[in-house]
């Protein structure tokens, strides 16, 4: 048993290294998303709990930060929780907050982010979330917000229609109240008031979800109007890194027109 292990790893690690030769130093994408879609599946599929899946997803998203320093990409979007997933049965609902939670206290005192630099911030209605949720997200906010060498942003009680619903309510008001002419109104003034506007790069290169579902799922649906989409056929808890180096080698060979 030790033994096959022994040579699995083997071959993991050689063929790791064969994906990172081919993954070009000039073509790594500056901001990812990642749908992470698949872990009460990946829970039935190795007869265990709904949340052992969930807590093996939280153990992906962790390491997915070693990977991102370790390629270069600066800014990673992760797709923690939706608007819809709030409806869910209120046990699931509870087991998922307290995750979150957990999760969060060991995020504000992992040393990575401080070694790193790591901007954190959550975007979505966070008014959604229990109290002591928003108050660690607001404290990890605080401790993190001179950061600049690159961005953790996680969206969390988030919807894209939500954030697109905000914005228009918000531009409603301002020209209501006078403070903004309607002629004026520009792409940029949406922009500049969705909830990731604080990003150097509000825009995707890359969004990965996993599982092999293929939609959006009203993730960053302005910000991604021109990322390259890349659906992994491998729930999320079973996600490794030489699934992120696939995903970006399949970005890099693909030509961006943005339209053009």
């Amino acid at each position: 048993m030790l033994e096959s292990a022994l040579k699995y790893l083997g071959a993991y690690r050689f063929y790791e290294g064969r994906l990172k030769a081919q993954v070009r130093d000039d073509g790594i994408p500056s901001h990812i998303g990642i749908i992470l879609d698949g872990n009460r599946r990946w829970a039935q599929t190795q007869g265990v709990f709904r949340g052992l899946g969930h807590e093996e997803g939280a153990n992906r998203a962790e390491e997915l930060l070693d990977w991102c320093h370790d390629l270069g990409i600066k800014t990673v979007t992760l797709y923690v929780l939706s608007t819809e997933n709030l409806e869910r049965p209120s046990d699931e609902l509870k087991e998922l907050f307290v995750l979150i939670e957990g999760r969060l206290r060991r995020l504000l005192n992992d040393e990575r982010i401080m070694r790193y630099r790591v901007n954190v911030r959550a975007i979505g209605r966070l008014d959604l979330l229990p109290n002591s949720i928003i108050d660690l997200l607001k404290a990890i906010e605080e401790k993190t917000a001179k950061f600049s060498d690159s961005y953790l942003n996680i969206a969390v009680a988030y919807g894209g229609r939500a954030e697109i619903t905000d914005v228009v309510r918000s531009v409603a008001q301002d020209v209501k109240t006078g403070r903004l002419n309607p002629d004026a109104i520009t792409e940029e003034t949406v922009s500049n008031r969705l909830y990731t506007s604080y990003l150097p790069n509000q825009e995707p290169d890359l969004i990965i979800r996993t599982s092999g579902e293929e939609r959006m799922s009203g993730f960053l649906l302005w910000q991604g109007a021109y990322s390259e989409l890349v659906f992994v056929d491998v729930f999320w808890p079973a996600f490794r890194y030489i699934d992120l180096l696939r995903a970006i080698r399949t970005y890099q060979k693909r030509r961006r027109r943005h339209g053009k």
